[in-house]
C-alpha cells in the first residue's frame, strides 16, 4: 500500500477511495438538510396548514385536503415553483397560530371542528392575502395532477366521475371525429 515504498504516502487506489467516500459525505450532508418529513415546513408548520386546508376542503365521502396529499403538494411548490410565498405562509402560518393561542389559549389543531372554523373565518378576513394563497393552492393540490405530489390516489377525479386520468400533454380529443373522447 505504499508507493514507490516510501512510508507515508498513499496509494493511488486510497486517493480515489478517500475522495469518492467524501463526495458520498458530501452529497449526504447535503440531503439531510430536510426537515423531518417535509422539504420546506416544519413539523408544527404542517399541522397548522394541514387543518386550514381541511377548512378548505373538509372530508365527506371522499378524503379531505389533507387526506389527499395537499400538503405534498404545497410543500413541494414552495421549494420550487412558488418559493417566492414562503415568507407569506411562514408569517400567515405563526399568525394564524397566534390568533388561536389568543382567542382559544391552545393551537389550532388542538382545537374543536368548531373552533377552528372560527379562527379560519377570522384568517380569511385579517390576512386575507395568506388565506386566499392557501386557499388556491389546496384547491390546485386537490384537483390537479397526482405527479405533483396532491391529489393522492386521484381522489378529486374520481369524486368528479372522470374515468380515467387525463393525459399529460395533449388534449383528450377523438380527432377523427372532432368530439370530446
Amino acid at each position: 500500500m505504499l508507493l514507490h515504498g516510501k512510508a507515508g504516502l498513499l496509494t493511488r487506489r486510497q486517493v480515489v477511495a478517500a475522495g469518492a467516500l467524501g463526495g458520498a459525505g458530501l452529497a449526504i450532508g447535503c440531503a439531510t438538510g430536510k426537515r423531518g418529513t417535509w422539504e420546506f415546513l416544519s413539523q408544527g408548520q404542517a399541522q397548522t396548514l394541514a387543518t386550514i386546508c381541511d377548512q378548505i376542503v373538509p372530508a365527506d365521502e371522499f378524503p379531505s385536503a389533507s387526506q389527499a396529499g395537499v400538503l405534498n403538494y404545497i410543500d413541494r411548490q414552495l421549494i420550487r415553483h412558488y418559493r417566492r410565498h414562503q415568507d407569506v405562509y411562514r408569517d400567515g402560518l405563526e399568525k394564524t397560530q397566534a390568533m388561536s393561542r389568543t382567542r382559544f389559549g391552545q393551537n389550532l389543531n388542538s382545537l374543536s371542528e368548531q373552533q377552528q372554523f372560527e379562527i379560519v373565518s377570522d384568517l380569511s378576513q385579517q390576512e386575507r392575502h395568506f388565506f386566499e394563497l392557501v386557499r388556491s393552492h389546496t384547491l390546485e393540490g386537490y384537483y390537479g395532477s397526482p405527479r405533483h405530489g396532491g391529489n393522492r390516489d386521484a381522489v378529486s377525479w374520481r369524486m368528479l366521475g372522470l374515468d380515467e386520468p387525463p393525459v399529460l400533454g395533449r388534449a383528450q380529443y377523438n380527432l377523427k371525429r372532432g368530439s370530446p373522447s
